[in-house]
């Protein structure tokens, strides 16, 4: 498993917003997602089409950033939309990679 979050700053007390957390868990083949502001987390979102990833072998992540969602793509096909929950989407400032992978390339 592994998990993409983009938060607002790295604060641990009080937690810093997180405007989208993605987490891949193959072994239930799901890519969720949710947020949580001012220390609340939201509903997850589960659904989608399809798991697109296939354990030890590379895949590209894209994040749009559009008016009023993220647009989540995986490997050139987009996979869901995530809508914003955040107000203030400037403050987005930090991403938190974590889990069993290697990174080839950030941008």
């Amino acid at each position: 498993s592994f998990g993409i979050s983009l938060t607002c700053g790295e604060s641990e007390d009080p937690p810093a917003d997180v405007a989208i957390e993605l987490k891949a868990l193959f072994t239930d083949r799901q890519f969720v997602r949710n947020s949580c502001i001012a220390g609340q987390w939201g509903e997850e979102q589960s659904s989608i089409p399809y798991f697109p990833f296939i354990p030890d072998q590379p895949f590209r992540v894209e994040i749009l950033c559009e008016h009023p969602r993220f647009r989540i793509f995986v490997d050139g096909h987009q996979l869901f939309d995530f809508y914003h929950r955040i107000e203030t989407l400037s403050a987005i400032d930090t991403i938190k990679i974590n889990g069993d992978l290697q990174l080839t390339k950030l941008g």
